[in-house]
């Protein structure tokens, strides 16, 4: 793995960094501290630099309009636009847009037509229905949503909870149990149009995340014709899985960002607090504490950057990223909640970030597969399949 950044690479972070810190970070100040969105004039405006920066469609592969970046480069971008208030779950708040629901990129060229370039375009909008109420750590053997062939439509029945985005989605990704007998062989993944009959959704509570709400849904009856099946019958989780698997590195390095930023504000606020006649940064504790951070982030950094970069190479990389989840998502948190207590009362307040990075943070444990989840990966891993 190189280490160091190639000179490409170097002029994309530095591009990047300067465009959060002068058109994202001004724009903050008169924004409600919890939103997740931009006003229209705003996004557009942005939109359009980053076209001509070349870097619109993070994750969308070239020939499909994105930017030709490898995994490397896209981790030191998503560590670059999450250094913001929002950033953790709104990076940037969307102007670098994205994949989106990437699974659509394995579907058939009427599916292509229908979903993936309308969400391309920015026409449609979907959601990713995997988590059901009986489980979502092992989301293979904990599915419960049957779907039954009848003639030339799948009658679907079922629920999916915490779901996100799906009350204003036109369409969604849907995993059911196809085959009962066959575990993690049983599974299909249909697309699903949200105005089918059958279909419903409801928000069920807010989360610590700022600006954000779930979604349960039921499906009763819900006709969805064979066509509309992604990929092979009772292939659907191995689609899952492998994107699964390759979104942990983005969502690894914008832990890292967000850690980064909050590293740099307490560094800067040690230097010029000044508490029974000296500095912060002269007090062992203190001292201590900002080591613990940099240590926390450099180890992060490099298990991210090594998951990439096996990711690229073609190299088997579902531990290391297992590795970058756990290592970033722990070890930001820790670094969040150190930079909070440096600055003392003004941590906690809505003046500074670190109160929403506190509690989004808590939320990176659990998503895209909680810390234990990430630790069966890797003892599976190193212990051989023999584990179970």
């Amino acid at each position: 793995m190189q280490l160091q950044l190639t000179q490409e690479q170097d002029m994309v972070v530095r591009m990047v960094r300067r465009f959060v810190r002068e058109e994202i970070v001004p724009l903050e100040i008169n924004l409600d501290p919890d939103t997740d969105q931009l006003p229209e004039e705003d996004s557009s405006r942005l939109k359009a630099i980053v076209q001509d920066m070349g870097l619109f469609g993070l994750g969308i592969p070239k020939e499909y309009g994105g930017p030709d970046l490898d995994m490397v480069t896209q981790a030191l971008i998503s560590m670059e636009i999450s250094q913001h208030r929002a950033g953790l779950y709104a990076p940037c708040y969307g102007v670098f847009g994205g994949a989106g629901l990437a699974q659509l990129f394995e579907s058939s060229d009427a599916q292509k037509e229908n979903y993936l370039y309308p969400t391309l375009r920015g026409e449609k909008r979907g959601f990713f229905g995997l988590t059901e109420p009986s489980g979502g750590s092992d989301p293979a053997r904990a599915i419960q949503t049957r779907a039954v062939r009848d003639g030339d439509d799948w009658v679907i029945n079922g629920s999916k909870i915490f779901i996100s985005g799906a009350d204003r989605a036109d369409f969604g990704l849907v995993f059911a149990r196809t085959s009962p007998d066959k575990g993690r062989g049983g599974v299909t993944c249909f697309i699903v149009d949200t105005d089918t009959p059958g279909f419903h959704v409801r928000r069920i509570v807010h989360t610590l995340r700022s600006a954000h709400y779930a979604t349960e849904l039921q499906f009763e009856d819900m006709r969805v014709p064979h066509a509309n099946v992604l990929g092979e019958v009772n292939k659907g989780f191995a689609i899952a899985n492998d994107r699964l698997s390759r979104q942990r590195i983005p969502y690894s390095a914008g832990c890292i960002g967000v850690a980064i930023k909050a590293h740099e504000m307490a560094l800067e606020y040690s230097k010029i607090r000044e508490t029974f006649g000296a500095p912060l940064s002269s007090r062992q504790s203190i001292q201590w504490m900002l080591v613990d951070n940099e240590i926390d982030i450099q180890q992060a950094k490099w298990a991210t950057l090594e998951a990439a970069d096996l990711a690229d190479r073609g190299e088997p990389f579902r531990k290391q990223a297992a590795m970058a989840k756990l290592v970033s998502t722990e070890g930001a948190s820790r670094v969040v909640d150190r930079s909070m207590q440096i600055h003392g009362g003004y941590g906690v307040t809505k003046d500074f970030p670190f109160e929403r990075w506190y509690r989004e943070m808590r939320i990176r444990r659990i998503g895209e597969g909680p810390s234990e989840v990430q630790r069966h990966i890797i003892a599976r891993d190193i212990l051989g399949s023999s584990l179970r």
